[in-house]
């Protein structure tokens, strides 16, 4: 089940703070592909993602395991440690929200976790290895210490998108390297 953390029937939240959430959000899922866009230069799987405090951003990352040589450097990882940097602190903010083009796998939600990240707004769904919704639902858990809400499918179709066309030329680029050989 996806947990929309801009809930428009809380009467505390008028249609205007709503709609004015949600513009907020599709901003920054944008700014999370175009990061995403940059890993891809590089031979990344596209994924990026965005730490947000109060309209701040904290920190940003695309997924770079391999040109790190670092299994870690998921693109939500990156993102934390590079808000955990900016604010001197392994604990974030309550309120700060990740944006990321894909579903978080069970690392990743675990270092949210630890991290006190307040809520997740994802683009595409992981049905593989998606640990907030598609595969595993760890939000649901109730042994945490910590517990996020999340938000999943903003702007799904450009983050899925942007990683079939990614495949789809890495499999071109195979095939032509085969024929070559």
């Amino acid at each position: 089940m996806i947990v929309p953390f801009h809930d428009i029937n809380n009467s505390d939240i008028s249609y205007d703070q709503y709609h004015f959430w949600l513009m907020r959000d599709v901003e920054m899922m944008n700014y999370a592909l175009e990061i995403a866009k940059q890993g891809a230069k590089f031979g990344e799987i596209p994924v990026g993602a965005v730490v947000v405090h109060e309209g701040r951003i904290l920190g940003e990352g695309y997924n770079c395991p391999i040109t790190t040589q670092d299994p870690t450097a998921h693109a939500e990882i990156v993102a934390v440690r590079r808000a955990c940097e900016t604010l001197n602190n392994y604990r974030l903010p309550k309120g700060c929200i990740l944006y990321v083009t894909l579903e978080p796998c069970t690392m990743c939600f675990g270092a949210l976790i630890h991290a006190r990240i307040s809520h997740v707004v994802f683009g595409a769904f992981e049905p593989k290895a998606g640990a907030v919704v598609s595969q595993l639902k760890l939000p649901k858990q109730a042994f945490y210490n910590h517990h996020l809400s999340v938000y999943g499918g903003l702007l799904a179709d450009k983050s899925s998108a942007l990683l079939s066309g990614f495949f789809r030329q890495r499999r071109q680029e195979k095939r032509a390297a085969k024929a070559q050989a």
